[in-house]
């Protein structure tokens, strides 16, 4: 396979070239992609209102791979954590989440990730590299069929909040934001899709300017640059004004409301004094809140808040500002929920 390319890695144009190059029209490269992205077939043999010869040509020059589940692990509230391994050995991980009347699919964008949240498992992975956009629509396409098959429902919701910052690997995720939303791909309602960022200011005004309509959600955990520079140390080239201002952006150009995700920690970030301080960062736009119950990772010194602690931030933010506040309660705790942990431990098992 080292002469073939990777046909989901071909752009139309080279898709078209390559087709009136071997004496076909170029309306042929329509053909292929609805095969590639809206069938998701695995041959070229499935391609069946193509010529023979076509589907030959293509089955020599081109191979079709896609991300294979590896491994599952249900947990006893029903949360699927999914291992998928890569055409090149690494593995990353997706979540499939039942809550009420909603699936949601929790997806990855990078193998590991550059920076280092000191909560996160999968900081301790380190980076390895970005997701292209196939490999991230697959974990769509695989935790669907896991969905349909468990649950006899499709997803509901995709959150890019897997392994990774969606920001940093910005054009691919674009991309696959694309094919999954697109008529040519799985035309799934952009409101259904949310990106989640610990806030890189640039590529959210970028975003912004896309018109892609997705939703938006800030990692935030700490409405002080001091407190929020020893947990996110990116915190420290993107500060909270540039972050509000960024986000201000957002707001102005899409209309949509952000979510600020905000995971409790023991005597950290748990205080009515960071609750204050919170509301306070909430006033700038319209928000809503996701206060988030910590899963503890091996490694981080960091804890689960008391629930004690948790009710009275929770009630503080309830009564001080007039948004949606929601808590999440953690998912998966019998199994490798927290994100990269899963990964992590197949990883080093190599």
């Amino acid at each position: 396979m080292e002469n073939k390319k990777n046909i989901r890695r071909v752009t139309t144009q080279e898709l078209e070239s390559y087709l009136e190059s071997k004496g076909e029209k170029k309306f042929r490269a329509k053909q292929i992609i609805e095969w590639l992205w809206q069938k998701q077939v695995a041959t070229f043999e499935e391609m069946t209102n193509l010529s023979k010869s076509i589907r030959e040509e293509l089955n020599t020059d081109f191979y079709i791979h896609r991300a294979q589940v590896s491994s599952t692990q249900t947990s006893n509230d029903k949360t699927i954590k999914v291992a998928f391994t890569l055409e090149d050995g690494h593995v990353v991980e997706g979540v499939l989440i039942p809550s009420g009347d909603r699936l949601t699919a929790c997806i990855s964008s990078q193998v590991g990730c550059k920076l280092g949240c000191t909560f996160c498992a999968t900081a301790s992975l380190g980076f390895q590299r970005d997701l292209y956009p196939d490999e991230i629509v697959d974990q769509v396409v695989e935790i669907d069929k896991i969905a349909n098959k468990t649950y006899d429902q499709s997803l509901t919701n995709i959150v890019y909040m897997g392994m990774g910052e969606p920001l940093m690997n910005y054009d691919y995720v674009v991309e696959s934001v694309r094919w999954l939303t697109s008529e040519k791909g799985l035309g799934i309602s952009h409101k259904r899709i949310t990106l989640s960022t610990v806030g890189l200011d640039e590529q959210i005004k970028k975003l912004a300017d896309e018109d892609l309509k997705i939703n938006l959600a800030l990692s935030l955990h700490a409405a002080d640059d001091d407190k929020r520079n020893e947990i996110v140390p990116v915190n420290k080239r993107y500060p909270l004004p540039k972050l509000i201002d960024a986000l201000k952006y957002f707001y102005e150009k899409t209309g949509s409301r952000i979510t600020i995700e905000y995971i409790l920690f023991k005597n950290f970030n748990d205080s009515l004094d960071d609750a204050s301080k919170l509301a306070t960062f909430c006033k700038n736009f319209p928000v809503k809140v996701n206060i988030i119950e910590y899963n503890p990772v091996e490694g981080s010194t960091l804890e689960r808040a008391d629930d004690k602690e948790m009710e009275q931030f929770v009630e503080f933010l309830r009564e001080k500002i007039n948004i949606i506040v929601n808590v999440r309660r953690s998912r998966g705790k019998d199994i490798d929920a927290a994100c990269g942990q899963l990964a992590n431990k197949l990883h080093h098992k190599k």
